[in-house]
């Protein structure tokens, strides 16, 4: 696709227009100031450097030029320049008065004038403007004199004081001169009148039927005659109306009955008026162009409207049948740096407005936005578009507001498209919520719609997405983001045509979504609240917490240890987190810590409360929200229905129904950050809570369901353990608490799960339960209660949760002689034969083999460290000298792959990683995974379990790590204890096991032979 280039490379605009400078004047040609010599256009160098050479325009100034040079026949004597209001006639006017003195000072007259030539001296000129007069008063012509009529006017203008003095009956009584009298003003000398807004005239001087108005026909026939009979004169006049004598502007009604006069007068003159048109339709572009730029790089011109034609081709199925055209990037080149749509629009929909001077009123307009584009220069701007014109800068809105006589759009500029200082409009806050560091999509999209809705009938206001889309569409812009701003806008706007079917246009009036608006303004703030606070209990509320709903303080949460954990939800008027937590919420730490009426008791069951609170950026959504469905519920009562449109009454149903679930999503995203008991705590705070924060996506997926999405939240973060959950490992739980003092009841076995914050909440008993028992299966516990002695390979018992009944660790009823139970003697053996060989050694207990336990080998089960501790301490005691092999299993996954890397660091030693077991999915799959190998090979192992794990329905891997050091860790020193302290962070409940090699007397008594290539399986 061909690279557009930037209008800033291609373009150098004049420095008036650069600078803001262009007086009114400089667009707003003024006839009568001009041929008084006042005015930017009362110097000719500076109006046709100014003037594009249209083809009207030039056969103007030639055909009167050679009229005036003496040409009494070839040549029309009387030009009547027709075109509607604002459209190049006045300025066609100041070219013939220029031209009639000769043009003094233009560099290339003939650019403008062909072969005509100019006159040998200058001609005498009279103009007449209607805009400047004054009927009633008079107009100051000079000399001390006044002017009421045309004639007045004109005889001053060609004769001078004694001109006036020939008419001034006329003038004072409002009665025509005749042929004569007028053809004596001439003197004999080539002489042009010029005649404009006589409609303004007309209606300021009472209409034909009264005043001085009653005489213009006659007055113009006499006019027209005068002219005829005088070679070296001319005569040309405007008139904004149609061919068939339609008026076209704001003063249809006085055009149309000068037309008739026109019509009449040309009849008694027996000659009828050449018909022109200084400035056709398709020249519009040029005549803008050359007025407000200097220079175009007309190859830069190429450039571009090729590139507008490769974009406009590929996306021609979302476009309109314009672009697909081949005339419209001709005409991008030809009126470059303009689109085609802005000039389409300001000629074919602003230019139906009354009070819009075409020309004129363009160029104030495109002045503005070409300044603007200048000043801030914005990437990628390869033209100037509809919505580089932009009502938010005062220029442009004075224009539309008070020009324009548009001021009804002022409230739909103000809240939709561009706000005053201080405030956002809502094609600001979308830019600023969607499209930061990109281009203000929005802010075009509202611009383009509001240049669209201003024509003066129905039919011309609007405009339908591929047409907005033609519009706005650029090289280096995304079609999709336009197609999404206006969606956006559309949806949020308050002004836009809200009724079905109708195109993207503006209303003076407020539509649905401004009427729902100022309903949510009249919202009890009160009403809000309670709203508000009954939709997050019914959120919150559910069956894995018991809900504690907007505390004041302690005594408004039990400290209980029997039922469900408690869910504090803290009130967003008391509570609010922002986006960086160093510390957990005063309220919540408060809560946590105390306990009672005064708040003065220490809160036993910590372990037992997690608290959900309101994210600060998000509190106004979420109140805006409660709001509006207070709003949208008023507006359906059915008498607010019935004050509304058909089309309205549906949309009310239709958003009061999507207002609930809104509503839900948008305390679910508030209520988004979870305080949960933890020794990890918050930055330096000294309070044993923990944060996360439910991800605002997830949120939005189950609207109403508060409850799971924290429980969700905490399970993720391996807090929490619902009934269907699988129970932490028995060695964890031994070591995390008293029960490694080797005896301890159940009930305050399950109490420190409430009480112990590095701990995982239960969610009722379930879960320990099956924890108990499988310590008892696995081997880890004896269970004792009623009567009832349970260890492993007995059947299942019934495990009670009271004083009286103990969870004894393996080792303390084995010291207490409680574990296994005392058997029942055995029977003598039967005697041998008499001639049997006694054993004698045997029998007296000499040689007999030790148990089949290998010399040397050592284990413990406990927390990491401790369990080190326990292996270097049996095997000192057993006269070893060095450590040879050490193997670590850990019960959960997690564990393993947070000690894969201080294994993998360990320096004199071969390692070996292995991970076994599976996974369950939600959906029911499963998966069996075996590794072994070293640590380098486990990282990607470890990078793919860990994710499916979090996610798993039910998982049981564990990870072990093999060490054999060649020259042997030394039990001499502190070798072991620094080896120990390397890993002592990972104070996680696992299985050590030790090959140690003794020293060689007591080895070789032992007949242990060290075994340093010995692998650990």
């Amino acid at each position: 696709m061909t690279a557009a280039p930037t209008i800033f490379d291609t373009c150098r605009p004049r420095p008036d227009v650069l600078a803001g400078a262009a007086a009114e004047a400089d667009f707003a040609a003024d006839l009568a100031r001009t041929v008084g010599g006042e005015g930017a256009y009362a110097d000719p160098a500076r109006f046709f450097a100014d003037t594009w050479p249209t083809r009207g325009l030039r056969s103007l100034l030639a055909s009167v030029l050679r009229r005036l040079g003496g040409d009494g026949g070839g040549e029309a004597a009387i030009f009547r320049l027709d075109t509607s209001f604002g459209g190049g006639k006045t300025h066609g006017l100041i070219a013939l008065v220029h031209a009639a003195r000769g043009m003094r000072g233009v560099a290339d007259p003939a650019e403008f004038i062909g072969d005509a030539p100019l006159p040998r001296r200058p001609a005498r000129v009279a103009a007449f403007d209607g805009v400047n007069a004054d009927p009633a008063n008079g107009r100051a012509v000079g000399d001390g004199l006044r002017a009421r009529t045309p004639w007045g006017e004109i005889a001053y203008a060609l004769a001078g004081p004694e001109g006036y003095e020939r008419v001034r009956a006329s003038d004072e009584t409002g009665v025509a001169p005749g042929r004569d009298t007028l053809r004596e003003l001439f003197g004999g000398e080539p002489a042009l009148v010029l005649l404009d807004e006589l409609a303004v005239w007309l209606r300021k001087a009472g209409g034909l039927d009264g005043g001085g108005g009653g005489q213009l026909t006659a007055f113009l026939s006499a006019l027209f005659q005068a002219v005829q009979s005088q070679p070296g004169a001319a005569a040309v006049f405007t008139l904004a109306a149609g061919r068939d004598g339609s008026g076209t502007d704001a003063y249809a009604e006085e055009n149309r009955r000068i037309a008739d006069g026109l019509a009449e007068a040309a009849s008694v003159a027996g000659r009828t008026a050449t018909l022109l048109n200084p400035t056709a339709e398709d020249e519009t572009a040029r005549v803008l162009r050359r007025r407000l730029f200097e220079s175009v790089d007309e190859e830069g011109a190429a450039r571009a409207a090729d590139a507008y034609r490769a974009l406009w081709a590929v996306g021609r199925d979302a476009l309109p049948d314009a672009a697909a055209r081949p005339e419209a990037a001709e005409r991008l080149r030809e009126g470059y740096p303009l689109h085609p749509e802005l000039l389409d629009v300001l000629t074919g929909k602003t230019a139906t407005l009354g009070d819009f001077q075409r020309v004129r009123g363009m160029l104030r307009l495109l002045a503005a936005a070409v300044r603007q584009l200048w000043e801030e220069k914005p990437d990628r701007t390869a033209a100037i578009h509809l919505h580089h014109i932009d009502p938010g800068r005062e220029p442009v809105r004075r224009e539309i507001v008070t020009r324009l006589n548009q001021s009804a759009y002022d409230p739909a500029i103000d809240n939709d498209i561009a706000a005053p200082e201080g405030r956002t409009a809502l094609a600001q806050a979308i830019d600023a919520e969607r499209h930061a560091g990109m281009p203000p999509y929005a802010a075009w999209t509202a611009r383009a719609i509001f240049m669209h809705t201003l024509a003066f009938n129905d039919r011309l206001k609007g405009v339908d997405p591929a047409g907005l889309r033609y519009s706005i569409l650029a090289p280096g812009l995304d079609g999709a983001f336009i197609d999404a701003a206006r969606k956006a806008f559309a949806e949020r706007s308050a002004y836009l045509d809200d009724r079905p079917a109708a195109p993207l246009r503006f209303l003076a009036e407020a539509n649905l979504t401004r009427i729902v608006q100022q309903e949510e303004a009249r919202v009890d703030a009160g009403d809000a609240r309670a709203e508000l606070d009954d939709r997050i209990r019914g959120i919150f509320d559910g069956g894995t917490f018991d809900l504690v709903p907007f505390p004041a303080g302690p005594f408004d949460a039990p400290d209980e240890a029997g039922g469900r954990p408690k869910l504090v939800v803290l009130s967003s008027d008391a509570v609010a987190v922002g986006a960086a937590v160093a510390a957990p919420p005063e309220l919540a730490a408060r809560i946590f810590a105390r306990k009672g009426a005064d708040g003065a008791a220490l809160r036993v069951f910590r372990n037992n409360l997690a608290f959900v609170a309101a994210d600060e950026a998000r509190l106004a959504d979420m109140r805006r929200a409660a709001n509006r469905r207070l709003a949208l519920r008023e507006l359906k009562r059915p008498e607010r229905l019935a004050e509304l449109a058909e089309h309205q009454r549906d949309r009310v149903r239709e958003l009061e129904a999507r207002s609930e679930h809104e509503l839900a999503i948008a305390v679910q995203q508030c209520y988004r950050h979870v305080f949960y008991p933890s020794r990890s705590r918050i930055g330096e705070s000294d309070v044993d809570l923990a944060h996360t924060a439910i991800d605002i996506h997830s949120a939005a997926d189950k609207p109403g369901a508060g409850q799971a999405q924290t429980a969700r939240a905490l399970r993720d973060m391996n807090k929490l353990r619902l009934p269907e959950d699988e129970p932490d490992s028995p060695v964890f739980v031994r070591e995390r608490t008293p029960l490694k003092k080797g005896e301890i009841t159940t009930r305050a076995l399950r109490d420190e799960f409430r009480r112990d914050p590095g701990l995982p909440m239960l969610v009722g008993d379930d879960v320990f339960l099956r924890g108990v028992r499988l310590g008892v299966e696995r081997g880890d516990y004896v269970y004792r209660g009623g009567g009832l002695l349970c260890g492993p390979g007995d059947p299942q018992a019934a495990i009670r949760i009271d004083e009286q009944s103990f969870v004894l660790t393996m080792d303390y009823a084995k010291r207490k002689k409680i574990w296994p139970r005392t058997p029942e003697p055995p029977p003598d053996p039967p005697l041998p034969p008499p001639d049997t060989p006694i054993d004698v050694e045997a029998r007296e207990g000499g040689t007999a083999p030790p148990p089949d336990v290998p010399a040397g080998a050592f284990s413990a089960e406990g927390v990491l460290p401790e369990a080190l501790a326990r292996c270097w301490e049996q095997a000192r005691a057993a006269q070893a000298e060095r450590i040879d092999t050490v193997a670590v299993r850990v019960f959960d996954a997690n564990d393993g792959f947070a000690l894969a890397g201080a294994v993998g660091a360990v320096s004199g030693a071969e390692k070996v990683v292995t991970f076994e077991g599976g996974y369950e999915t939600a959906a029911g799959g499963e998966l069996h995974v075996k590794f072994r190998g070293p640590p380098a090979d486990a990282q990607p192992v470890r990078e793919f379990l860990a994710p499916q794990l979090r996610a798993a329905g039910a998982q049981d891997v564990a990870a072990g790590f093999e060490l054999v050091f060649a020259g042997g860790l030394p039990l001499a020193g502190d070798a072991a204890e620094k080896f120990t302290e390397r890993l002592s962070r990972f104070a996680r409940a696992a299985h050590v096991a030790v090959t140690a090699v003794a020293r060689a007397a007591e080895a070789a008594r032992a007949g242990f032979t060290p075994a340093r290539d010995r692998r650990l399986s």
